[in-house]
C-alpha cells in the first residue's frame, strides 16, 4: 500500500491553469484534501499553461519555482492537483529531491485513512495496489544510475518481475474476497427490495452535508465533520414516518471531480446499493459557488455506476448560510423537484420527512396496484436548476 503522509507533513500545492473557469475552487479543494490527509499547507503555486509538459508536467521554469518555494518554506512533500504519469512523477522527484504525489494518490491516501469496515479496507487496498502497479519502477531508480551494468541487468529485471507477480497475486486475492462480499450483499439487497419499504440513498459531492442530514433524520450518530470524505463506509438505518411506516435510509461515500476510476471500480459493491435504491436524495451544498459543477460531477459518477435512472430529488442543504427559506419545490407536473433545508440547524427537516412519506406511500400504492398511471413519476429525474 502507498505510504500515507504523516500528520503535520508540510506540503507545497501545485495547481496549474489549463483554461478551467473554477481554478480558485479547485485550489480550495486540494487544500481541504491535503488537510484531510493530515498535511499542513505551507505554500501554493499556480500559473497558466497551455498543455502539460511530457517530462515534468509543469515545465522546467515552474519546477525551478517549486524547488525554490520548497526550500524557502522547508516543505516535505509536493502535491499536484493533477494526474501525473509515473515518468513525470519520477522526474519531478529527481529534480525536487522530495516526495511528489498527484491528486489520485492523495485521494487514495484519504480513503485509506477513513476506511473502517473490513470491506472498506479491502476496497481501498485494491485501488491502491492497482494504482501502485504502474509505479513499481520508482522503487528501483538506484539501478538506473548503473545503466544496467555488469551484474545488475538480470537481478534488477528479475526483482521487478517478482514484485509485479506478488502484487498481481494480492490483487487477485482481494478481488475474489470482494466478489464474495458482493454476492452476499446482493442476496441481502434482493430480500429488502422484495418488500414495500422505500429504499433511499443519500448521494452528493463530498462535504455537502450528507452525514449531518443522515443524523438529523435518523439520530444515528454517524461520523460527520467539515472535511472531505468524512464518510467512507455505507451506513443504513430505518426511519419511521407517520402515515408511511418505515423507510430505509443509507448514507454513502461522497463523490468528487476526477474521482479515480480505480476507486469507483473497487467500491462497486458498496455503490451498488445506490444503483438499487428506489430514490436518491442528491444533497447539494447550496452555499458553494461551484455547486453546479459539483452536481454535474455527482451525476457523472451515478452514470458510471448505473444509477442514472434512479429517481432523484435535490436537497438544497446549508440554506442557513445563504438566507434562503426552507421550502419544497415542485415542477409543472406537481412532482417534487427540490427540498431546501439546513441539516445543521434542522430547518426544513420536517418538510423532507413529509416528502419521504409521500414517496413511501406512492411506492406502496404502486405495489398494491392502486396508484394512477402518473404515480410512477412522483419524483423528478436529475435536475440542475
Amino acid at each position: 500500500m502507498l505510504d500515507r503522509p504523516a500528520a503535520g507533513e508540510r506540503a507545497v500545492l501545485v495547481q496549474l491553469d489549463f483554461g478551467e473557469k473554477d481554478i480558485r475552487e479547485r485550489l480550495e479543494e486540494v487544500r481541504l484534501l491535503t488537510e484531510s490527509a493530515g498535511g499542513i499547507v505551507c505554500a501554493e503555486i499556480t500559473g497558466p499553461r497551455r498543455s502539460p509538459d511530457p517530462r515534468t508536467f509543469a515545465g522546467s521554469g515552474k519546477v525551478e519555482e517549486i524547488a525554490a518555494t520548497l526550500a524557502a518554506v522547508q516543505g516535505d512533500i509536493v502535491i499536484f492537483n493533477h494526474e501525473l504519469s509515473p515518468v513525470q512523477e519520477r522526474n519531478l522527484e529527481r529534480a525536487l529531491q522530495c516526495r511528489v504525489i498527484d491528486r489520485t494518490s492523495l485521494i487514495l491516501d484519504i480513503f485509506a485513512l477513513r476506511a473502517q469496515s473490513a470491506e472498506g479496507k479491502l476496497q481501498v487496498e485494491l485501488a491502491q495496489l492497482e494504482h501502485l502497479a504502474t509505479r513499481l519502477v520508482r522503487g528501483w531508480t538506484h539501478l538506473e544510475r548503473q545503466r544496467g551494468g555488469i551484474g545488475l541487468r538480470g537481478p534488477g529485471e528479475t526483482q521487478l518481475e517478482t514484485d509485479r507477480r506478488l502484487l498481481g497475486n494480492r490483487v487477485k486475492l482481494l478481488k475474489e474476497r470482494l466478489a464474495r462480499l458482493r454476492r452476499q450483499r446482493g442476496v441481502q439487497r434482493k430480500a429488502r427490495l422484495k418488500g414495500d419499504v422505500l429504499n433511499v440513498s443519500l448521494v452528493g459531492y463530498t462535504n455537502a452535508g450528507k452525514s449531518t442530514l443522515f443524523n438529523a433524520l435518523t439520530h444515528a450518530g454517524a461520523y460527520a465533520a467539515n472535511q472531505l470524505f468524512a464518510t467512507l463506509d455505507t451506513t443504513s438505518r430505518k426511519l419511521w414516518l407517520e402515515d408511511a411506516g418505515h423507510v430505509i435510509l443509507s448514507d454513502t461515500v461522497g463523490f468528487i471531480r476526477e474521482l479515480p476510476h480505480s476507486l469507483v471500480e473497487a467500491f462497486q459493491a458498496t455503490l451498488e446499493a445506490t444503483a438499487d435504491a428506489d430514490l436518491l436524495l442528491h444533497v447539494v451544498d447550496s452555499a458553494s459557488p461551484a455547486r453546479e459543477e459539483q452536481m454535474d460531477e455527482v451525476n457523472k459518477v451515478l452514470q458510471e455506476i448505473g444509477a442514472e435512472r434512479v429517481p432523484q430529488i435535490l436537497v438544497w442543504n446549508k440554506v442557513d448560510l445563504t438566507g434562503v427559506a426552507p421550502a419544497v419545490e415542485r415542477d409543472g407536473y406537481g412532482r417534487i423537484a427540490r427540498v431546501k433545508l439546513s441539516a445543521r440547524t434542522g430547518e426544513g427537516i420536517p418538510l423532507l420527512r413529509e416528502v419521504l412519506g409521500e414517496c413511501a406511500r406512492d411506492k406502496r400504492s404502486i405495489r398494491a396496484g392502486l396508484a394512477p398511471d402518473s404515480s410512477e413519476e412522483a419524483v423528478s429525474p436529475p435536475a440542475s436548476q
